[in-house]
């Protein structure tokens, strides 16, 4: 009943909101019960979209990024009160001394947001060195907006940050420690941060922007030439592609790996025996300590400003695609969903919906 539900409600979606595709898989407890999609993957060939196929998932990455730096954190290997610059030396300028690696991960640093403008490159091509790319990020802010702790903004730079300071607690690089100590231990064996790393089995989705033909001439300057594709009806294709930075929304895979993520934290901490995170950690993540517009936002999971329900979430969208993560600490229940076109539709009433129709 919950499959065919689930399905109903994706097939509705994609009509009213004139989506190309949409997946989702609704995990309750701890597991996943449940999964489906609607639509197409890919106009050109007209495949089906698939509950997994990759996706990219853009900025759903730093819930990624939050849990890892919270693995760390239970392992003794960081301190979230401690000074960035104590983890990343002279890559972090002193003039930003007082941020603490708590407030990279709440969005309460201070730093600003630039807009993340040309900031991917075609698959298979080289990401850039992140601590240069950091570098150059971090020097062009030349203060802090606020004080850090004070209040709530929503940086992508504090991401690349974290990413860096996981780098140097654990000694591997940020990738490296997210495959293998978060990503491998939780059967999310189809996700990765390249397409390479992506199994070739897996079914892909095609992200699509949609443009009238202006617009479409107009896209070719925002984004890198290569990256363009065809033209079907409404919508423009676009080639695989990856994010530069990938701590802040790097990783690539299907919603049904997604969802064993959710699955952590719905299970407090611990999948298929596995324990990752302490109970804990799991709490702390999805507890609001700092307020802004527009959102209200955890060690990771935010909710809308003034939103005083106890579901949190986190979007990941961008350039061809269009997802959430959104989870209910009271109860263990949460929905991952993807969807491969640049439109933000009401994807959260959507969530909301499923969720609702199982507790």
């Amino acid at each position: 009943m919950r499959q065919t539900e689930l399905a109903r409600r994706l097939d509705e979606a994609v009509r009213t909101h004139w989506l190309v595709g949409v997946s989702a898989a609704l995990v309750v407890e701890g597991a996943t019960v449940s999964s489906a999609a609607a639509g197409r993957a890919d106009l050109r060939s007209g495949a089906s979209m698939s509950a997994e196929a990759a996706c990219n998932w853009f900025s759903m990455t730093k819930i990624a990024t939050a849990t890892a730096a919270m693995v760390l954190s239970d392992q003794g290997q960081l301190d979230l009160n401690a000074p960035v610059g104590e983890y990343l030396g002279d890559l972090w300028p002193s003039r930003f001394a007082a941020v603490r690696v708590r407030h990279l991960l709440s969005h309460s640093s201070g730093l600003r947001n630039p807009l993340p403008i040309r900031w991917v490159h075609a698959a298979g091509k080289p990401r850039p060195d992140p601590r240069a790319w950091l570098a150059r990020l971090l020097a062009k802010q030349r203060r802090l907006r606020f004080e850090p702790g004070s209040r709530a903004s929503y940086t992508n730079v504090g991401y690349l940050a974290i990413g860096e300071v996981i780098a140097s607690a654990s000694g591997r690089t940020y990738e490296d420690f997210v495959v293998h100590q978060l990503l491998q231990p939780l059967g999310m064996h189809r996700t990765g941060f390249t397409w390479n790393d992506v199994p070739k089995d897996t079914p892909r989705a095609t992200g699509h922007q949609r443009a009238r033909r202006p617009l479409a001439f107009a896209l070719r300057r925002f984004v890198p030439d290569d990256l363009v594709d065809s033209r079907h009806d409404r919508f423009v294709d676009l080639r695989p592609f990856e994010l530069d930075g990938a701590a802040y929304g790097g990783l690539i895979g299907p919603v049904t790996d997604a969802a064993r993520l959710l699955a952590l934290h719905c299970n407090h901490g611990t999948l298929d025996g596995v324990s990752l995170l302490s109970a804990h950690s799991v709490e702390q993540m999805a507890t609001i300590i700092a307020r802004g517009r527009p959102y209200d936002v955890g060690l990771g999971w935010f909710k809308p400003t003034r939103d005083e329900g106890p579901r949190v979430q986190h979007f990941g969208g961008g350039m061809g695609f269009w997802n959430v993560l959104r989870y209910d600490p009271r109860n263990g229940h949460a929905i991952a969903i993807m969807s491969n076109v640049t439109q933000h539709w009401d994807i959260t009433a959507l969530a909301d919906a499923a969720l609702d129709h199982d507790t």
